[in-house]
């Protein structure tokens, strides 16, 4: 038991360096050495962990989206009286990585996204993740809906798909300087309170 938790810590390890590398250089400038030197581990315990870097960076990529979502729960825990349109907000934020602090892991999984219009594997983890992140927003947008006493929007997962869908953009938009990391928020919020005047 104690060997496997090792292997995991390991892994974990692995896919932070992976991170480094992807910020610093993007995913092209991820080799399997460069990874071991930054994991400060050998080539052949990177080998015993991944059978291929593929492989290495759908655990990695898994792993941020992890990150995000916890994050994302987190803020709803620590603030559990909020009304579902603050927690709303609040998600999708988490989503967006507008705050300057995650800047960084922005970069790394928008390198990812690249990635994945290339690579099957990539592209169905991010799959996977979107999903799941859509059917998050479909419910809040509902509740939101019920706790005002009035109806949700008619399709509340159209909604929640182009709230997804913003979120991306404005990562975007804010990494390559053309929003502020203010200036993003208030596209969000003004789209959330757009989204709740049209259906009161």
């Amino acid at each position: 038991m104690p060997r496997q938790v090792d292997h995991e810590e390991r892994r974990h390890r692995i896919a932070e360096a992976v991170c480094l590398l992807a910020d610093e250089h993007g995913l092209e400038g991820v080799t399997l050495r460069d990874v071991a030197a930054r994991a400060q581990v050998s080539m052949g315990a990177v080998q015993r962990c991944f059978r291929s870097k593929e492989e290495m960076l759908v655990f990695t990529l898994a792993n941020i989206g992890e990150r995000i979502t916890e994050r994302a729960r987190a803020r709803l825990v620590r603030s559990p009286a909020q009304s579902a349109a603050t927690a709303l907000g609040h998600a999708v934020t988490e989503v967006a990585l507008l705050r300057e602090e995650h800047h960084s892991e922005a970069r790394v999984w928008l390198a990812f996204v690249a990635q994945a219009a290339v690579s099957e594997p990539l592209a169905n983890t991010l799959k996977a993740s979107y999903a799941a992140l859509q059917e998050a927003f479909t419910r809040l947008i509902r509740e939101v809906g019920e706790s005002a006493g009035h109806s949700a929007p008619v399709d509340p997962q159209h909604e929640a798909r182009t709230l997804l869908a913003l979120a991306d953009g404005l990562t975007v938009h804010v990494l390559i300087g053309r929003l502020t990391s203010q200036e993003a928020q208030d596209v969000l919020h003004a789209h959330l309170d757009n989204l709740w005047e049209r259906h009161s």
